[in-house]
């Protein structure tokens, strides 16, 4: 099992960047699939990005269109999400998430564990 706590979150301007962090910990961390996702109040949780374990390989939702980046550093077991010009729909609980197949996916429940999520508020 992996342990997750996501970081960088906070409340910023439409425009402004905002760089989430996530650090994972467990023995076998640096070889899961990793992947964010955020939900917004009363909406479901939904896919935004993921990397495979050695980062060749990345992910993205259709509507990021290049405002995010995912990024690891696996000697510091840590995955990034770099979010610019954001804008207020922007505006949710963001989590991060590993997927022990590394697959890939963009569904929730491709992925086994989750962190308790970190809050992004982006006002117009």
């Amino acid at each position: 099992q992996v342990q997750l706590v996501e970081s960088g979150g906070g409340s910023v301007q439409a425009g402004d960047s905002l760089r989430l962090s996530c650090a994972a910990s467990g023995r076998t961390a640096s070889y899961y699939g990793m992947g964010w996702f955020r939900q917004a109040p009363g909406k479901e949780r939904m896919f935004v990005a993921a990397i495979n374990w050695s980062g060749s390989r990345e992910y993205y939702a259709d509507w990021v269109k290049g405002r995010f980046t995912i990024s690891r550093d696996n000697a510091k077991h840590t995955v990034t999400l770099q979010m610019n010009s954001l804008k207020p729909e922007d505006t949710a609980v963001y989590y991060c998430a590993a997927d022990s197949l590394d697959s890939g996916g963009r569904n929730v429940y491709e992925y086994a564990s989750w962190g308790q999520g970190t809050q992004v508020t982006v006002s117009s």
